[in-house]
């Protein structure tokens, strides 16, 4: 009996440790997850109501438009030249900033530019020769032509092979 009174005393300070861990876990979870997640909620919030024609968006679905007009519960949106297409306001995912799309057009822009001639000729050969995917077909014999001049062979269909052939 004197052994249980022992036992008792000793357990006493874990009582005010479980207390203070069970308020110590929501209030881990308000600063981590909570506080940050509405914080995030407020800001896309005024960056939805602060959207005005002109502003180049990005929608959830990762298409790049220009507003055209701007409703109560809606935007229009233009994607193209004459284009446009009506979204809820809680499609736009952020307001670009005017200079990053057409970066990327005109570096492409200058790639077709300097293809020049070649722009139809695609290398397809693992020897690096190039080959004329054009219709004409003007000269098939020096299209066919391997490294040393001599013409390659076609396959002309499915070969056929004998018993005798097949390896062990």
């Amino acid at each position: 009996m004197g052994s249980d009174i022992i036992l008792a005393a000793g357990s006493g300070g874990s009582g005010s440790f479980n207390l203070l861990l069970l308020l110590a876990v929501p209030l881990v979870f308000y600063f981590l997850l909570i506080r940050p997640q509405s914080k995030r909620r407020k800001e896309q919030m005024q960056m939805q109501n602060a959207m005005e024609p002109g502003a180049r968006v990005l929608t959830t679905s990762g298409i790049r438009a220009t507003v055209v007009s701007v409703d109560d519960d809606g935007i229009v949106l233009e994607i193209a030249d004459g284009v446009e297409v009506r979204f809820v306001k809680q499609a736009v995912m952020q307001v670009l900033k005017d200079d990053d799309p057409e970066e990327l057009d005109d570096e492409h822009d200058e790639d077709v530019e300097d293809e020049g001639e070649d722009g139809d000729r695609v290398d397809l050969s693992k020897d690096g020769s190039e080959v004329d995917l054009s219709k004409d077909g003007d000269d098939e014999a020096a299209d066919t032509a391997g490294e040393d001049g001599e013409p390659e062979s076609k396959p002309k269909g499915k070969a056929k092979v004998e018993a005798g052939d097949k390896p062990a």
